[in-house]
């Protein structure tokens, strides 16, 4: 059996690929803040992701190992409009421009995604989370790591990338690095 090898950013080298755990093999795609339409640029991603779903599968088949868990989250709320993180919230902004609740806003959109998806031949994950699910969860990730590793500001939390050392390491960039942008 010839061995799935796939490209490591961090190391910037060709690696096998060995599940962490075999019986499970997991894939996580960042999903949508669903407040408009995907573009073309958005769903790139996605067929990235589902070829290396497919491949995965496939190799899960050839190897043995359990099924695919595939998760595209679904971001229905709480995102701001500046990639930035700043400016207003881009759901509420979008239900003040078009006057429509906030949850229809985020209902169609989600359903738009889904069939954006299916309309390219992209395979369905395995689940769909929403943030709004998990905020209890968010909220107590938050207090764990706010001693250590975040600041507060009157907006909210904020992690704090000078507490952890090699923090800038994937983008092979230096503390002093990040600090001056």
């Amino acid at each position: 059996m010839t061995p799935l090898m796939l490209y490591n950013s961090l190391s910037r080298s060709l690696e096998t690929f060995a599940p962490i755990d075999p019986s499970n093999v997991r894939v996580y795609s960042c999903g949508p803040t669903v407040y408009h339409y995907a573009h073309i640029g958005n769903l790139r991603a996605y067929v990235f992701t589902d070829t290396l779903a497919r491949v995965l599968t496939w190799k899960a088949e050839e190897a043995g190992w359990g099924p695919l868990t595939h998760v595209i989250n679904i971001t229905d709320v709480g995102h701001l409009t500046s990639d930035a993180d700043a400016g207003e919230d881009k759901m509420e902004a979008r239900a003040k421009a078009t006057g429509q609740d906030i949850w229809a806003i985020a209902a169609h959109y989600t359903a738009e995604f889904k069939r954006n998806l299916s309309d390219l031949g992209i395979r369905a994950p395995s689940r769909f989370p929403l943030a709004t699910d998990h905020v209890a969860g968010m909220i107590d990730w938050g207090k764990t790591i706010e001693a250590k590793h975040c600041y507060r500001l009157d907006d909210g939390l904020y992690f704090d990338t000078g507490s952890v050392p090699d923090y800038g390491r994937l983008a092979r960039s230096a503390q002093d690095e990040r600090e001056a942008r």
